[in-house]
């Protein structure tokens, strides 16, 4: 095998020879394209090879006719420090959710801290840290947007302005403190939003000591940006409640692998019956009582491919560009301008469908045979996905 830049910038990295191209566009899933060109971690090019301008690379990697697609986007995770989580006391599972395919998460509260505190100025110090502490120290190169406070009675608007000046950037999720109301939520989502700060609101039953049961007529009163795992956290609200949360609400209809399977499959459908698919983004909700799930995003696309019917190109999306449009992230996406974060995938070996899209479609696993952060090969063949039939190779 060639060498390879690891660290620092990427310098000039031509991509070629793919053999599918997966967009993250909902509106155009598949590229009509075989060749990426990047320079230090950001897209400069997208088109067939002879088009593009590949002089001068310090690294070519040929794809071997393998497919890519961006960086997958866990929409909710619960980090804490580092690569540790106190929930399963486990160490690398930021590294391993890297084997699955996930090149950023966002933080839906940094809640099982132990000891966390939750009086007003403890919490925003605790968000503060968090996010600085992530923003210094990527574990697997993996981008963690966290520092997501959990919003508590007595906060103030200027709380909010105190957050958002210091970088914070996200609420975590409503209803796991003492704000439970809808109108308490809907004043503290209001003041968030005005700075700038993005809201996800809990729905379903409680998930850790402390959390409350969130209804229907709560979210829709709150308004938050994502409607947090509409699917449950694990438990989840009636079927018919998840499906009048997606047309009578206007946001992100967040599906996770940590709640009700039937109901994420219900709301799944329900988007796309209602003709939003766009809306409709995907996440763990890990680590939790249930574990660390390494391989959920990947899990979530293709159980909702194969048994909510839906075509894989499009569920990717659900897991990159969607993600990154409501979260005004510059990846998920493969265009010009954006991160060169990407996801290497070909077909698992000895699976039933003739292609990946195919075998995502059975409701198979892809297997990962590379993944890139910022333009950087972060991870080889995974040591996590079933093996790929063909991998892709750094030939210069």
């Amino acid at each position: 095998m060639a060498a390879e830049i690891t660290t620092g910038k990427s310098g000039k990295v031509v991509i070629h020879n793919i053999g599918l191209l997966l967009s993250g566009n909902i509106d155009n899933p598949v590229l009509s394209a075989d060749t990426i060109v990047l320079e230090d971690g950001i897209i400069t090019a997208v088109g067939k090879y002879k088009d593009c301008d590949t002089d001068h690379a310090q690294t070519v990697i040929d794809c071997q006719q393998t497919a890519i697609a961006p960086g997958l986007i866990d929409s909710h995770v619960h980090p804490v420090f580092g690569d540790w989580t106190p929930r399963q006391s486990q160490l690398g599972w930021i590294d391993s959710m890297m084997h699955g395919g996930v090149t950023t998460m966002i933080s839906a509260g940094e809640v099982h801290l132990p000891g966390r505190p939750k009086d007003i100025v403890g919490l925003k110090a605790l968000a503060i840290t968090a996010q600085r502490a992530f923003d210094n120290y990527r574990p697997g190169g993996v981008k963690v947007l966290a520092g997501a406070p959990i919003i508590e009675k007595g906060m103030v608007e200027s709380d909010f302005k105190d957050l958002a000046d210091a970088g914070v950037r996200l609420l975590g999720e409503v209803g796991l403190g003492t704000v439970k109301a809808g109108y308490e939520a809907q004043e503290m989502v209001a003041w968030a939003r005005k700075y700038g700060i993005q809201s996800t609101i809990h729905t379903g039953g409680p998930s850790v000591p402390g959390s409350g049961y969130i209804d229907k007529d709560t979210i829709l009163e709150a308004d938050a940006d994502i409607i947090g795992h509409i699917n449950g956290g694990h438990t989840s609200l009636p079927e018919a409640h998840v499906c009048e949360l997606c047309e009578k609400s206007s946001r992100g209809i967040e599906i996770v692998h940590n709640g009700n399977e039937k109901t994420a499959i219900a709301a799944a459908k329900m988007a796309m019956e209602l003709k939003c698919p766009h809306r409709v983004i995907l996440g763990t909700d890990g680590p939790a009582g249930s574990g660390v799930q390494p391989l959920g995003i990947l899990r979530m696309i293709s159980m909702l491919s194969a048994l909510a019917n839906i075509p894989a190109e499009l569920v990717f999306c659900f897991a990159t560009g969607n993600t990154a449009k409501m979260r005004n992230l510059n990846c998920g996406l493969i265009e010009v301008g954006r991160a060169a974060d990407f996801v290497f995938m070909d077909r698992a070996q000895h699976t039933a469908g003739k292609t990946l899209l195919e075998s995502v479609q059975c409701g198979d696993i892809p297997g990962i045979g590379m993944v890139m952060i910022d333009g950087l090969i972060r991870a080889h063949r995974s040591r996590n996905t079933p093996p790929a039939t063909q991998v892709p190779v750094v030939a210069q």
